[in-house]
Parts: structure tokens; sequence; C-alpha cells
């Protein structure tokens, strides 16, 4: 039978690319829609489009599903919730700083994941692996740092984007422990039905928060479909690629591969937002290339 286990590397890339691709559109809808609209839109308008990536491959398989292990509930329940206090946070921290800096907060993700899964799920990284998240995680730190700024600059930016890094490693690990309940049926169907019923339990959760407390932002968000819904397409793709990763290899191997994701918002940056890159941001990306060969190899 042949090993997949490898394609985490291909998954975690595309996945990578896309979130790149999605975080840039939330961040130009954060303005109308607010912190909260921005957020919402990933899972109200990525919802549909997961079930049909759901049905799709259970299509091509013909494999049938049944409801998973009592496990896949919490884990579920822990992973959504905490993905939802992670993108209203990253979004309010883009609102206050710059796409890059932000994206180099956020991959503090890496270690926090390896931490976590270590705890909760006993997953095991080799020296070499942790060796490699620390490089490429220090890269990130020299990404982020800016000439005359004290440490990271602002405080305020800085707590909004290392919560946000918190969150979203709990949420990893927590997808991964769900992914995991899910027996008898392939990695990929495993994913995508994990994927399809987070995005329907945060839809529903921040629908009826904005419904009650704040319906004119339900009434913005449905008049701005188009854009919201391509970001929405984006968000549930990425995320697709995401949950086929976890499913084959630990929360940490996958976020400190995604730390490739900073050298696209470096390119992003330049030609998509003419800001110019520094010899110190340059220094950054080889250490995160360096750590994240290490990763690979290890």
């Amino acid at each position: 039978m042949t090993n997949l286990t490898w394609l985490w590397i291909p998954f975690t890339l595309v996945g990578a690319a896309g979130q790149v691709a999605r975080n840039a559109m939330q961040r130009g809808l954060t303005g109308p829609l607010g912190t909260l609209g921005a957020t919402h839109i990933r899972f109200l308008f990525g919802f549909p489009f997961a079930v049909l990536f759901l049905g799709a491959i259970l299509f091509a398989t013909g494999e049938h599903l049944v409801w998973p292990a009592s496990g896949f509930v919490p884990w579920l329940l822990a992973g959504s919730l905490a993905q939802i206090a992670g993108t209203a946070l990253m979004l309010a921290a883009m609102h206050e700083h710059s796409f890059v800096v932000t994206t180099a907060y956020l991959k503090t993700e890496a270690i926090q994941a390896a931490i976590f899964g270590f705890v909760f799920l006993a997953d095991h990284l080799t020296g070499l692996k942790v060796a490699g998240i620390l490089i490429a995680t220090a890269g990130v730190v020299l990404t982020a740092l800016r000439p005359g700024a004290k440490g990271f600059g602002n405080l305020r930016p800085t707590l909004l984007g290392l919560f946000a890094a918190s969150f979203m490693a709990l949420s990893a690990v927590g997808y991964r422990g769900a992914i995991l309940e899910v027996k008898g049926v392939s990695f990929m169907a495993a994913a995508s039905f994990t994927l399809a019923v987070a995005l329907l339990l945060q839809t529903l959760v921040l629908s009826t928060y904005l419904i009650v407390r704040k319906p004119g932002v339900m009434t913005s968000i449905f008049r701005l479909w188009k854009p919201s819904m391509f970001a929405g397409f984006m968000g549930a793709f990425a995320s697709l690629f995401w949950f086929l990763a976890f499913a084959l290899t630990p929360a940490a191997n996958v976020r400190t591969l995604a730390l490739v994701e900073v050298l696209i918002a470096q390119v992003a940056a330049h030609y998509g937002m003419k800001q110019s890159i520094t010899m110190r941001e340059v220094a950054g990306v080889v250490l995160i290339l360096i750590g994240v060969t290490a990763l690979v190899a290890g």
C-alpha cells in the first residue's frame, strides 16, 4: 500500500498560498464590516463550498460516513471556537499594523502548536524538527522587527497578534484531534467532513451573535456578497488543504512549513502593495527557509 504521508507537504504549501489571499481579502473588508463581520464571511460563505468539497470527495471515493467517535465533538468545539477568536484577533491586529508584520506575529503559532500537540495529542517531534521550528520562528521574529522600534513596536498590536497565534495553535491541534476521531474512511473524507461540520458550527455561532447583537452587520455582509463570496471560497479552499495536512502529520509540522506564508506575504506586499523589502527581512526569510528545510528533513 502506497504511503501517502508525504502529501502533507504540498497540501500545506497550497493551504498557505490560499490563506495569504484570503487574509488580504478579509483585511480589505474589515473597514466596511468591522472585525467580527470580516471574520464571519470566511465561515458564512465558506460553508457551502466546504459541503461541495465533501460531496465531491465522497462521490469520487464511494465512501459512506458514520458519526465519529465520542471525542469528535469536544475536539471540534475546541478547534472551531479557538479559530473564531484567533481570526478576530488576527484581523484586529492587521487593522492596526502592516500586513507582513501581522503575518509574522501569527507565525509564532508554530512553537505553540508544537507544545499544545505534545501535551494534548502526544505528537512526537524529533530533535531536528524542534530545531527547525526554532530557527524558522527566529526568522519570523527578525522579519517582524522594525528599525528604531522597541521590540515589536506598539504593545496592543503585538499582543493581538501573539494571542491570535495562541488561539490558532489551539485551533490546529483541536482540528487534528477531531479528524483523528473520524474512523473507517480515508483521510480525505475525514478531513473534509471535519471542515464542513466546523464551518457549520462557526456559521451558526457567529450568525446568532451578529443577528442578536449587531443585526446591521449581517445586512452589510449580504450587501457585499460578491467580494465576500470569493473570500469565503478562498477560506474554504485553504482550510481544506490545512485539514488534509492535519490528517497526515502533527499540527506543529504543518504550521512550521506554513511559515512559507511569510515569504508569500513578502512577495504580495512588494508587488501588490508596493512595499519595499529590506536586507533584514531577506535575512529573516533565509532563516525561515533553513528552518523549514530542517523540519522537512527531520
